[in-house]
């Protein structure tokens, strides 16, 4: 079955360019836009319906998916008070705030900093809209995804041998697993793809994506299309296995991946095509008889976002030491196991995805991680 927001995410995803760490989240835009789409008329409508892949009907569906124990989703409006609007157009957008643009840049800044700080817990402290005299409309959404591991990591460090970040110091989170299910390696029309799902409270996962190559258009993209492939075998990019001594039976699945913290700001004026933004910015013509009789035209469209990947997905702080020696002399190991090691030793990407519905909530790349 198609997901629309799959798609607008997968479009944004193949539009980055390589070098730097980067997060973005479709499903923050696609209501938007969707919203946008069905009070458009003349070439604007079309771009818009085109990067939106589904008419206004299909928000409720998606919006069920933004609502869980993990996620947060809300939608604001904001209009200057002499503007009229369509009742029937308002009848579309999801329950959220409807309020007022007084005019006063300042005023106006420091409530839509507020909605924007109070609907995300803080870590997006401000809007990324610049407030102004001549501003009649502001239509935004939030969305906040946040998420405990049903298996902890542990936090240490490491210092790689070799790639881009051979001889740095870097955060580590480890974890050792007997689910070898975890991981998949699948095959993509960009290579190789090593996909590790970090299985999440409140029905979300965050798969870990390491390519052959060091592309995060082509990562996430391939990513994102192999979220339900079969896995090809246990060789790929990054997994080491090996047949080793052990006192158990059971086989092992060793991660070692950079902890990582990443802020993105994006202009998405920049990238018309994707998001059908061309016509609808021509300021000489209104493009919205759907929202009101005043022509209204786009003038700024913008996404403030961070991701932090930890070893809890929970703050807390607590010591507890065990010291443990052998106990006696041990007989040579009995079994030998297959042992499995993934390094995520280079960039890669990652997507949270809702467990149920297979929405990609938020995607981004790590180039580079935390010292």
């Amino acid at each position: 079955m198609r997901n629309p927001v799959n798609e607008l995410t997968a479009r944004w995803a193949a539009a980055l360019g390589s070098g730097e760490s980067s997060v973005l989240s479709g499903a923050c835009v696609w209501p938007l836009l969707a919203c946008l789409a069905a009070a458009a008329d003349g070439p604007g409508r079309g771009e818009l319906s085109r990067a939106v892949g589904a008419d206004v009907t299909a928000v409720p569906g998606v919006l069920q998916a933004l609502r869980g124990p993990a996620v947060r989703a809300a939608v604001g409006l904001w209009t200057a008070r002499t503007l009229p609007l369509r009742p029937s157009w308002l009848a579309t957008l999801p329950p959220g705030l409807r309020g007022e643009l007084t005019g006063d840049p300042a005023a106006d800044r420091r409530r839509l900093d507020t909605w924007a700080s109070e609907q995300t817990g803080g870590l997006i402290p401000a809007m990324p809209v610049a407030p102004a005299e001549h501003l009649r409309l502001v239509l935004a959404g939030a969305l906040t995804v946040r998420t405990t591991w049903l298996r902890p990591f542990e936090d240490g460090f490491a210092v790689f041998d070799s790639g881009p970040w051979a001889g740095r110091e870097l955060a580590v989170l480890r974890r050792g697993t007997a689910a070898l299910d975890r991981l998949r390696v699948v095959d993509t029309p960009s290579g190789l793809l090593t996909m590790l799902c970090a299985m999440g409270s409140g029905g979300v996962d965050v798969h870990l994506l390491l390519g052959e190559q060091d592309q995060p258009g082509e990562v996430l993209t391939a990513g994102i299309a192999a979220l339900n492939a079969p896995s090809v075998g246990m060789s790929g990019p990054g997994v080491n296995v090996a047949v080793v001594p052990s006192y158990t039976r059971d086989e092992t699945l060793t991660v070692t991946v950079p902890r990582f913290t990443v802020h993105s700001a994006h202009d998405l004026l920049r990238l018309p095509e994707v998001f059908g933004l061309g016509a609808v910015t021509d300021a000489r013509h209104g493009h919205f008889p759907g929202i009101s009789p005043e022509p209204l035209a786009i003038d700024q469209a913008a996404q403030a976002a961070v991701a932090v990947f930890s070893a809890t997905g929970f703050e807390s702080a607590s010591v507890t030491v065990f010291a443990a020696v052998p106990g006696g002399v041990l007989p040579p190991p009995p079994y030998r196991v297959r042992r499995v090691d993934v390094e995520f030793a280079r960039p890669f990407g990652f997507l949270a995805v809702e467990r149920r519905s297979g929405l990609v909530l938020t995607a981004g790349w790590v180039a580079d991680p935390e010292p």
